[in-house]
């Protein structure tokens, strides 16, 4: 069968640079390579080809015989030693398949060296109350985690032990293996990911450089705080490996609900119970307000239950934003437990009312 023109196969044209050959042989690769194929004959063709197209065009003295002469620069007695049809002879494979191999598997250290992490970040649920969000408060909090040995100071070497990189890994943390087509990446076993040789590990933390300990750590709740709001206590979290930073520490905040007041947004709302007679009369009552002590609220005459009255100002005040209201949600109790002169009294009232004039709602009722 005769071999598809090299600039054909990469999907390029004849003055490609460099970089678009490597680019278009990457993606290629990928994409039949036998790890994803999956034992796919024609991808397993197709991936041959790409890498012998490649091996050409990425050499410019092979590139420039194939320019002239073309497949027939490669046959026997021509420029070029031949193909293998696999990486045999191929140079360039680690630089080739550095950053692809990486990707391919998964790992996101490539060459960058050891393999030490910052410590990790951590979440605590704190319970407050209504009260305490709108006031704000300090709260201290109880946490076990893991911090930096006090011993060796993360080190994870005793006092005096020497500290070097180590030989298996040269330092890296990481080996490769490379097993005919395939090139993986794997902790190195002699310092598990550390790029260090210890000569006498510390007692205390055992070589970890970092030791679980308890903490109490106060918070500072603004006042104006949410159900849902986080904050982030920079350097809180776990230790870090040696010397590489501590991880944050995120409170969420969760506000217990409050049987008087209900929040939306800034605004308060809660329900006030008043005698027919205010409703009637109109007056003025005492309404308690959720961070303590009474605020005076007007009642206009002939309020009816379910009537919102807004006092401006008497809400949540944030630490930025407008400041909330206080809704108050008018209920007119029913009296109850009548004596008989109350009831006598109460029967005079209605036999002297104008329903039509003084209860014209329910006289429309059903009409």
């Amino acid at each position: 069968m005769a071999k598809r023109d090299y600039y054909e196969v990469l999907g390029i044209a004849k003055g490609a640079d460099e970089k678009e050959i490597k680019r278009a042989y990457k993606r290629l690769a990928m994409k039949y390579h036998p790890d994803r194929t999956k034992g796919d004959k024609e991808s397993e063709e197709k991936f041959k080809e790409v890498n012998e197209a490649y091996e050409v065009l990425s050499d410019s003295t092979k590139r420039q015989a194939y320019d002239q002469y073309g497949h027939r620069a490669f046959e026997q007695g021509g420029t070029s030693s031949g193909f293998s049809g696999g990486f045999g002879g191929f140079e360039n494979f680690g630089d080739v398949f550095g950053d692809m191999f990486s990707e391919f598997f998964g790992s996101r250290s490539g060459r960058s060296g050891q393999r030490a992490r910052a410590g990790d970040d951590l979440r605590y649920d704190l319970e407050i109350t209504l009260q305490e969000a709108a006031t704000g408060i300090k709260k201290n909090i109880s946490l076990n985690t893991w911090a930096e040995c006090d011993a060796c100071h993360g080190s994870g070497a005793e006092t005096g032990s020497k500290i070097e990189a180590c030989p298996h890994c040269q330092g890296t943390g990481v080996i490769h293996q490379r097993q005919g087509f395939f090139v993986s990446e794997a902790v190195c076993p002699a310092c598990h990911g550390k790029g260090k040789k210890i000569e006498k590990t510390c007692k205390k933390c055992h070589g970890d450089g970092k030791v679980q300990k308890n903490e109490t750590l106060a918070v500072n709740i603004p006042a104006g705080a949410d159900n849902g709001n986080r904050l982030r206590l920079a350097g809180k979290g776990g230790a870090g490996d040696q010397g590489m930073p501590n991880g944050d520490l995120y409170v969420f905040i969760h506000v217990t609900p409050n049987p008087h007041f209900q929040r939306e947004g800034n605004d308060l709302h809660t329900v006030v119970h008043i005698s027919m007679a205010t409703a009637a009369l109109g007056g003025q009552i005492e309404v308690p307000l959720l961070t303590g002590g009474k605020i005076k609220l007007k009642i206009p005459a002939g309020t009816q239950t379910g009537k919102m009255l807004r006092m401006p100002g008497k809400g949540i005040t944030p630490a930025r934003g407008m400041v909330g209201n206080l809704i108050c949600h008018i209920n007119v109790e029913t009296p109850v437990d009548l004596n008989p002169e109350q009831q006598a009294l109460l029967k005079k009232f209605a036999d002297s009312l104008n329903l039509e004039k003084n209860s014209p709602k329910a006289q429309k009722f059903g009409a």
